[in-house]
């Protein structure tokens, strides 16, 4: 097992596959660097060096108390790119490992970050308040809160569902998707868990998109029920200096998995444009 010790001691596992250009996956929110798994056989195929890690409190990394906060996570990142020396490297990351991809290329990429990819990602904000009035209200991540806290084991069986638009008429629906949900999103720690709501609801993430010169693009299904497109997607492709758009009609937040050859294609015609 690979495993890296960062500055405050917490150990991030990582997985560095291949050799090439570098593409680094950031995962989403509870689970773990096997989220990538349709994606690092694809990339590596094709000649890329592949790597992806768990971020700390989550998979196979240190349960920490604490730093589960999204400087901390990009702070991780930053760490780990230097200590394997990547550059020109793509950064690709997923709902939660979104913003950790955008936080990590605005503070610490300039040297070291070819391009982003952001798919179903939580930028630029995705709380309701003054700000944001078209947000997800703050109830919703109160539910979450409780559910991790009070009944993880089947909240996380049941977050599959809508995750992967297995409610929809007509879904093809595989439990083995859901069971290897479920087993990334156990193996991580409560702790880090419950500290993350927070992170993926009330991180403003307006000014990293701004100062990003990188090219990014921003891949979204319309029937994300998880992060809702409009307020995601479509305002961080305006607020990006030199970003690309496209929405996928009918494609759930877990598109990545259900749908990798479409998303697969996508990216690699980003990544070698």
């Amino acid at each position: 097992m690979n495993k890296f010790t960062v500055k405050d001691g917490t150990e991030i596992y990582f997985k560095d596959l291949g050799a090439g250009q570098p593409i680094f996956f950031h995962h989403g929110w509870p689970l773990s660097s096997d989220d990538w798994d349709a994606q690092m056989m694809f990339f590596l195929n094709q000649g890329y060096r592949v790597i992806s890690h768990d971020r700390r409190g989550h998979g196979r990394s240190t349960q920490t108390f604490k730093g589960n906060d999204m400087d901390t996570y990009a702070a991780d990142v930053a760490e780990l790119t230097e200590f394997l020396d990547l550059r020109d490297a793509i950064h690709v990351g997923h709902s939660t490992g979104g913003g950790e991809a955008i936080r990590y290329a605005a503070q610490y990429g300039k040297d070291r970050v070819a391009k982003v990819v952001l798919i179903s990602a939580i930028t630029p904000y995705m709380i309701a308040d003054e700000r944001n009035p078209e947000g997800v209200p703050l109830s919703v991540f109160d539910d979450i809160r409780f559910n991790t806290l009070n009944n993880r084991q089947q909240f996380y069986q049941d977050l599959t569902v809508p995750f992967y638009g297995y409610n929809r008429e007509g879904a093809n629906v595989k439990k083995g998707i859901q069971d290897n949900w479920w087993r990334q999103g156990m193996m991580g720690g409560i702790k880090a868990h419950y500290d993350c709501i927070k992170v993926f609801s009330e991180t403003d993430f307006t000014e990293d998109l701004k100062s990003v010169e990188n090219p990014v693009l921003v891949l979204h299904g319309d029937d994300d029920q998880i992060v809702p497109y409009a307020t995601t997607a479509v305002k961080a492709a305006e607020l990006l200096k030199n970003g690309k758009l496209i929405i996928y009609k009918g494609l759930s937040h877990g598109m990545p998995t259900t749908d990798a050859d479409t998303i697969n294609k996508d990216i690699l015609e980003f990544v070698q444009s």
